[in-house]
């Protein structure tokens, strides 16, 4: 008798507490809900890939519980817009009760159909919130985009690629020996996941200052602005040949720009001009005994280097600016590293012309030139350039050591010289260059170079 009592006053205490339970719940018609943002905004999405996840908190702040009676897409199935509420994924769902001063979170994501349009288009939608009689909607907004879409794709023929839609790189592309792939000035090339570009023939990559190119990954949210890592890099191989980047914006990989060779014939392997290489979680520039010939050229935040060129090669580096910034970590390597050395089976003669470049930044020396194996030869002309170094070994020719050259807002990606820098009127005199016409005359700002110019890539008059 005494354990049929108990059991009864399990049951009666059960169903006591489930009743105190639907008491908690308040109807109140001015209970409120509360959000964690007004509206959900995606940037620039590409038709046929998913967004990133936007996640809205959904807040009680009443004492009581309150049950939403219904959150669903407004536009249902058909809609490009996805959610998953509190841990399910579905367009809606019903009686979902919320603690008082508790939340819920509910995620979101885009997919964008294909259409023919060209320009960006505006996708829209709301989420609705049901409760005590109320109706609260949350706006959803994106921006969608069509591209070119290549997918491990090879360019066998001379091809242009032209700034009408950005060129969307899934996994990879590369220009086969032979080919020459021509991009026009505002093409945008972007690169999904950890996507390459592989050069085997030739890269002409001729941007203006109006309309530069764009190399960068496909997720374009403010989220990923300068996030390093995104996608892999430019890589020009032993067959690729006279490739030039020109007005171009290199940012948010691992390795900018990768080559391993030197020029087969009396042309620069790469000439690189009037370019940003920026955000790279390695390096900007990676050199295995190669060539790079390199003029107004802006690189700053890369994880280890700025410019690393080991195994010997043929460096031509004049009006540079190097700015050892890291936004984002420490960096405990040169700014701009060359060396004769790889291994002890890998290494050969180094030469290295530098006239007129900025090497700056937080570490005691950002520039080194190390000669390894004494087999090799070592032909360096350092000249004018502004270094921060420990030595004494660049005091001679016209270069500034250890002079703050006085940045406008490094922290701001702004690398223009101030009024007062010590880096202003110093610049040796390139006007006999042999490509002093063609790129040497004007800094990257398309500015006239007037000597004795502004050392690195900007002129100030």
């Amino acid at each position: 008798m005494r354990l049929k009592l108990l059991f009864l006053g399990i049951v009666l205490s059960f169903f006591f507490a489930a009743c105190n339970k639907d008491e908690d719940i308040t109807l109140d018609l001015d209970a409120k809900v509360n959000f964690s943002t007004d509206s959900i905004l995606f940037d620039t999405v590409f038709t046929s890939i998913g967004s990133s996840t936007r996640r809205l908190k959904v807040y009680n702040p009443n004492a009581k519980a309150i049950n939403i009676n219904n959150i669903k897409l407004s536009g249902g199935n058909a809609s490009s817009f996805s959610l998953n509420i509190n841990g399910l994924a579905t367009p809606e769902t019903n009686d979902l009760r919320v603690n008082g001063n508790d939340s819920i979170n509910v995620f979101i994501k885009v997919n964008i159909n294909p259409t023919n349009q060209s320009l960006p288009f505006i996708v829209q939608d709301s989420i609705l919130f049901y409760f005590n009689g109320k109706k609260q909607s949350i706006p959803l907004v994106a921006y969608g985009q069509n591209a070119n879409f290549i997918n491990s794709s090879t360019i066998q023929t001379n091809t242009t690629w032209d700034s009408k839609l950005p060129y969307l790189i899934y996994k990879s592309v590369t220009v086969a020996k032979g080919a020459n792939l021509t991009m026009a000035p505002g093409t945008k090339i972007l690169f999904h996941g950890n996507s390459t570009m592989s050069i085997k023939g030739t890269l002409t990559a001729n941007g203006t200052k109006a309309d530069s190119i764009l190399f960068a990954s496909d997720r374009l949210e403010k989220l990923y602005a300068d996030e390093t890592g995104q996608w892999n890099g430019l890589h020009f191989y032993p067959e690729s040949k006279d490739s030039k980047i020109n007005y171009a914006i290199i940012k948010n990989g691992v390795a900018g720009i990768t080559v391993d060779s030197l020029s087969e014939n009396n042309n620069p392997k790469l000439l690189l001009t009037n370019s940003i290489i920026k955000n790279m979680e390695v390096v900007g520039f990676l050199g295995y005994q190669t060539e790079l010939t390199a003029f107004n050229n802006l690189f700053f935040n890369c994880g280890q280097y700025l410019l690393y060129g080991v195994g010997g090669g043929v460096y031509n580096l004049k009006q540079n600016t190097f700015a050892g910034y890291n936004i984002n970590f420490a960096r405990k390597t040169a700014a701009v590293y060359l060396s004769d050395y790889i291994s002890n089976t890998q290494s050969a003669n180094l030469t290295a012309e530098l006239y007129n470049n900025i090497i700056w930044g937080s570490l005691a020396d950002e520039f080194v030139i190390d000669k390894k194996d004494a087999k090799t030869t070592l032909l360096a002309t350092v000249k004018n350039n502004l270094l921060k170094v420990s030595t004494t070994t660049y005091t001679t020719n016209g270069n500034i050591l250890n002079m703050d050259p006085s940045f406008i807002k490094p922290e701001m990606g702004n690398f223009k010289l101030s009024k007062v820098s010590s880096a202003n009127n110093k610049g040796f005199n390139l006007s006999s260059d042999a490509y002093f016409n063609s790129y040497l005359h004007k800094d990257l700002n398309n500015k006239s170079r007037i000597f004795p110019s502004e050392l690195g890539c900007y002129e100030n008059n």
